[in-house]
């Protein structure tokens, strides 16, 4: 499982390197043409659909790395058994949440995918709301590896200490 989950996220960086790099180009092109006049209408919708697509695999990123949706507050003042069950009702919640996330969206893409875009009329909004179910399915994948790993650490009874040893196999 870990092995998978390391490269789904090097997949999953990797394409929100390439819209976060698209976003870049597109805003200097959109920069560059109007100080010369020249008006591109497809600038601002590029931009905006690449930067949401960055965003939300980064976001599924950061679930995977526990950077985001903690409670970094509570979990430091908190040792061994306790820590580990409050970071496996963590997981819990992130699954519950983003199993309805996933749900919707894709609801949502479906509803919309015929929809066009005002610039591009050949480019589907489904390509963009496709982001959301796999940003929650990624999330949903990243959290069940660490409810995975939380619950190995608490059968094997490796808590006692407030720090967990390695789990080997």
């Amino acid at each position: 499982m870990k092995r998978f989950v390391q490269v789904l996220e090097r997949l999953q960086m990797t394409v929100a390197i390439l819209f976060l790099s698209i976003f870049f180009f597109v805003i200097m092109l959109q920069i560059i043409t109007r100080h010369l006049g020249i008006s591109i209408i497809w600038t601002e919708e590029v931009a905006n659909y690449s930067f949401i697509w960055a965003i939300f695999m980064g976001a599924a990123i950061m679930v995977n790395r526990r950077e985001h949706f903690n409670f970094d507050f509570i979990l430091k003042n908190l040792k061994g058994k306790r820590k580990t069950s409050l970071k496996i009702v963590n997981d819990l919640v992130l699954i519950t949440f983003n199993v309805f996330i996933f749900l919707l969206g894709v609801q949502v893409a479906v509803e919309f995918w015929n929809y066009t875009w005002a610039s591009i009329p050949d480019m589907k909004m489904g390509y963009i709301w496709m982001s959301v179910p796999i940003m929650a399915g990624t999330m949903i994948i990243y959290s069940f590896s660490h409810l995975i790993d939380h619950v190995q650490t608490v059968k094997a009874g490796q808590v006692h200490t407030g720090k967990a040893k390695e789990v080997n196999g």
